[in-house]
Parts: structure tokens; sequence; C-alpha cells
């Protein structure tokens, strides 16, 4: 089910949260989606806008387009087209999880802004254990055999 920003308050404390560009969806992702709703929470994705999706690469898919793929993955009951930054995300919906991928712990965890968010509104963060991949690469590497550049 798509959510609309002014929706996320109904849903404090009663779902996990995951968020991310999934530009293009791939098959790490869905094994995020999976591992995330197998810890037994009801699963949203705030999915990111295209302007920040930019900033790593060409957008493939707009937002909209990625929010009807993630709409029908059945581990994730709730999508979020995010218009606000995952501060005020977190701020408005107030998660019992924020979920990550490892790859963020390789990264020092998340964004200290988020982090304090999270810390003072008592949502857990956890870090998944799942096979990772990236976007961002399998867009490079299709360039590259392409012979485009992203």
């Amino acid at each position: 089910m798509l959510l609309q920003t002014d929706q996320l308050a109904n849903y404090r404390q009663k779902v996990a949260m995951v968020d991310g560009s999934f530009d293009p969806i791939h098959d790490g992702h869905i094994g995020y989606f999976k591992a995330a709703r197998e810890i037994g929470v009801p699963l949203l994705c705030n999915v990111a806008p295209d302007s920040w999706t930019a900033t790593k690469h060409p957008v493939f898919l707009s937002q909209q387009q990625r929010g009807v793929v993630l709409d029908a993955v059945r581990y994730i009951e709730y999508v979020h087209l995010a218009v606000i930054s995952t501060v005020e995300v977190l701020k408005l919906l107030q998660p019992k999880m924020y979920i990550k991928g490892n790859d963020w712990i390789e990264r020092g965890g998340i964004p200290q802004i988020e982090a304090e968010v999270c810390n003072k509104y008592g949502i857990e963060v956890v870090y998944l254990q799942t096979v990772t991949n990236s976007s961002s690469q399998i867009l490079a590497r299709w360039s590259e055999e392409n012979g485009k550049k992203t």
C-alpha cells in the first residue's frame, strides 16, 4: 500500500522501516527486504526521491516507477515515496526499527543526525547481514559493457 507523508504518524511504532533509492531494484534488495520482514514487524519501505538518486547516478527508474515495483514485493506492506528527508520521515513515523544493510556498518553506521533521531524516539537500529549488491555498480558495469558512461 502506498502511503502519503501525512499518513506516516498513523503507523508510529507499528512498522519497521527500510529506505534507499532501490534504483534499479536487484536481488540484493529482495534478500534485504526478506530478512527485514522475517524480524516479524510489518515493513515500510521509504523510497528516496529522484533528486537524491541523481547524486549517486543517473536515474534509471523514476521514484514513482520504483514505488510501483516495491509495492508489489511481498515482503513490503507499505511504501512511502519520500518528499522529505529520511530524518523527517523518522521523526514522523517513529518506526519500531530502522533496518539497514550490513554495508552501513563498513561506513561507520547510519549518519549521525539519523542516529540522534533514533536515540531520541527509541527507534532500534538494526543492521542485517544480507547479500549485498550495488545499484550504482550494476549501472556502471552495464554502461561499461555497452560503451556508455554513468
